[in-house]
């Protein structure tokens, strides 16, 4: 029999569920089992959940539909586990190191509940705040939720105690939890870390839900009548209970307005009927508001609430354009309304039309016509936009005023600080890569990325805009939620930047490759390198002309850097090294390339779409992995060989290994992996969700473009 059992659920956590997991597994004290409560088997987190249990015997994972809600989720595991002591860990939460082995040393005494520290943490591993433990372990039930705490299994089960159902399912808990034990302890070590979501709990939220926190409040005061319980213990507990009662009807917004008297009519019956003998309010505001409560005073109890609010409302600050005209301009503009045929795009902060942005752009004016459509470009972006494209540059009057009116925003990094999310406009993330380096918060543990970040605060400000975000894999999704924490709605609908790898034609390649320049007959490989945090300009880390000396002349490069190096005069075009940078869309540079030699750029997720061969060049990995954080180790799960001098990544082509049946299961493990959600329609799902307001139909993928066209040249170049 286990000494722990360790119980996960998982819904909703998806992003951190791993990190979750191994915390247990590799606690220095080997008497456990591991229980992740899944969806269902086939979920994000039962699969994930599914491999842990295939490489560790001491995962077992149970499975509880969502709509049980947490409650049922713990019970499942409850019932599933075999340990002495039982561990509720919520799923974006982790056990300290040595945890277990400090709560063994403290069980030597066998009690019913051990209490525990704990410490809480932002997503992004920020500045912790650790409660102390210094409340009397009679009374501490209330005090600590259920995920700080070690639970007798036999106490638990001889008790018939469960999880009651509901959203304030850790106050009932807590409360039948410290009637029913009959010996209980502190351990005064943190043991837990516990992850604040950016985008709150449910249980802070506004809704008739609420009004579950009294159904709680009433299981434990009911039962607690039932019992012989000592004064000082009923009135502890009486005054904990409602204390949570008060913090409920005192706020501002948790209870909608029209149910406000409701909720608390029916808090003051409790009151009245459960009051303990002798109870006395504590001292100041919050006794004022018990007796408000305990007399019905609901008009007072209001005007109370009033003016507190009055007291500490900060003033809201509108964040502002440069410039007084500017700001004027911007401010008139948002008190006009919001123009619902309006849709505003941008992309890499005004560079052009391009990526995804512009792939739903181009299906909004098929689908959606009735939709106006504004770019937003930097100025030198202008001369470069397709005819026919409507644009504002970026900080003109026009640029403040579409972004003040539009009912749509959609963007792949973010606009700008002052611009101001309006009630009912609508935010779409698009974003422009598969996440392999470390994003968002998740980049605060790495100095060198953190410091050009900027502020994480602001950077989450922004992302409290986004109402959706588009996602070309489940791997984004999940990275996605811990890189970006917020409330908007996850769009597994693929990139639509990549719906032209199987819409082009044969044709369409041919004149690529003519455009830029590819000789006919020769095999084009795209060489593109991605920006290193820890230096200064472009690098191309590989001698070109070297490399294309030692592979032959049956070869050209096509070498794009990264677009933060597109000025790229230093690196023209010369003999078989075509400089493809400064062109405008990465995709028709793709579809011209027979191969990719990339280390880790998210081009490769994209380009695999094209089933073609793809090489990593990895002669920096140790240092790229340390320096900017990944969230895999591509050297594990790479979409091709793998080359770590330049003398080994010329011996791929000349010995043909890039396209050999090695390098084509590689390339079909990476792309049921990460081009799960591509199949040529993902800008027409995003269209019909986003700007006309339907399900996406369910309409047949495109023929991918590797079925319909001949094999690449590079198949026929093969030397022996």
């Amino acid at each position: 029999m286990p000494r722990f059992s360790v119980i996960v659920p998982t819904h909703g956590v998806t992003g951190r569920l791993a990190q979750a997991l191994d915390s247990v597994l590799t606690q220095s004290f080997g008497g456990l089992e591991l229980i992740p409560v899944c969806d269902a088997p086939d979920s994000p987190a039962g699969t994930i959940a599914a491999a842990y249990a295939a490489r560790d015997s001491r995962v077992t994972p149970v499975h509880s539909p969502p709509s049980g809600g947490l409650s049922a989720a713990r019970n499942a595991g409850m019932a599933a586990a075999h340990g002495t002591y039982l561990i509720f860990l919520d799923g974006d939460d982790v056990l300290v190191p040595g945890a277990l082995g400090a709560l063994d040393a403290k069980l030597r005494t066998e009690v019913d509940v051990l209490y525990f520290g704990h410490e809480r943490v932002q997503w992004w591993e920020g500045e912790s705040s650790t409660p102390p433990l210094d409340k009397d372990p009679e009374v501490l039930g209330l005090h600590v939720p259920a995920w700080s705490a070690a639970y007798r299994r036999a106490f638990l089960t001889e008790r018939h105690l469960t999880f009651p159902a509901g959203h304030f399912t850790d106050a009932g808990w807590g409360g039948l939890v410290t009637l029913a034990a009959g010996r209980a302890a502190v351990l005064h070590s943190v043991c837990v870390r516990h992850h604040l979501r950016r985008q709150g709990s449910r249980l802070n939220t506004p809704g008739e839900h609420q009004f579950e926190l009294l159904d709680q409040v009433e299981l434990v005061l009911t039962r607690a009548s039932e019992q012989s319980l000592s004064k000082a213990t009923s009135q502890a507990l009486f005054g904990q209970l409602f204390a949570l009662v008060l913090k409920t009807a005192a706020h501002p917004t948790r209870v909608p307005a029209r149910h406000r008297r409701a909720f608390f009519r029916r808090a003051g019956r409790l009151y009245r009927r459960h009051r303990p003998a002798g109870f006395r309010p504590p001292p100041g505001s919050l006794g004022v508001q018990h007796r408000l409560l305990a007399t019905g005073a609901h008009s007072a109890f209001r005007a109370l609430r009033g003016a507190n609010q009055a007291a500490v409302k900060a003033v809201q600050r509108v964040p502002r354009p440069r410039g007084l005209r500017t700001r004027a301009l911007y401010a008139a503009q948002l008190r006009r309304a919001l123009d619902e045929n309006l849709a505003v795009y941008c992309a890499y902060w005004g560079r052009g039309y391009t990526c995804n942005p512009a792939a739903i752009h181009a299906k909004a004016r098929e689908l959606a016509p009735h939709i106006r459509s504004v770019f937003l470009v930097e100025p030198d972006a202008v001369d470069a936009l397709p005819n026919g494209i409507d644009y504002a540059v970026i900080g003109s009057r026009r640029y403040w005023e579409v972004l003040a009116r539009a009912k749509y925003l959609i963007n792949n990094a973010n606009f700008a600080d002052g611009v101001v999310k309006r009630p009912g406009s609508v935010h779409v993330q698009t974003q422009h890569g598969t996440p392999l380096k470390k994003m968002g918060v998740d980049q605060s543990t790495y100095p060198v990325v953190a410091a050009a970040t900027g502020s994480f605060t602001k950077l989450l400000s922004r992302v409290d805009r986004w109402d959706y975000n588009l996602s070309s894999n489940r791997h984004s999704t999940q990275m996605w939620e811990r890189a970006f924490p917020g409330s908007y709605e996850a769009l597994e609908y693929g990139y639509p930047r990549n719906d032209v790898y199987y819409t082009a034609t044969a044709d369409d390649v041919a004149r690529m490759r003519e455009r830029l320049g590819v000789p006919e007959g020769r095999t084009a490989l795209l060489y593109a390198p991605t920006h290193r945090d820890y230096s200064t300009g472009f690098e191309a880390r590989l001698d070109l002309e070297a490399f294309c000396e030692e592979i032959g002349e049956d070869f050209v490069v096509l070498l794009r850097a990264h677009y933060f190096y597109d000025e790229g005069a230093a690196r023209r075009s010369s003999g078989r090294i075509i400089d493809v940078t400064g062109h405008r869309s990465s995709e028709d540079v793709c579809l011209a390339a027979d191969a990719l030699i990339t280390d880790y750029s998210s081009i490769m997720f994209d380009y695999a779409n094209l089933d073609r061969p793809i090489v990593v060049y990895a002669d920096d990995w140790e240092v790229y992995r340390e320096t900017r954080g990944v969230y895999f180790d591509v050297m594990e799960a790479p979409p091709g060989p793998v080359a770590r001098t330049p003398h080994e990544l010329a011996r791929v082509f000349t010995e043909g290994s890039y396209a050999d049946p090695a390098s084509r299961a590689l390339r079909a493990q990476f792309r049921e992996r990460f081009c799960q959600f591509d199949d040529g329609r993902a800008a027409e799902r995003v269209v019909r969700r986003v700007l006309l307001g339907e399900p996406p139909e369910a309409v047949p993928p495109v023929v991918p473009l590797a079925e319909r066209l001949p094999a690449p040249a590079a198949s026929t170049l093969v030397r022996s």
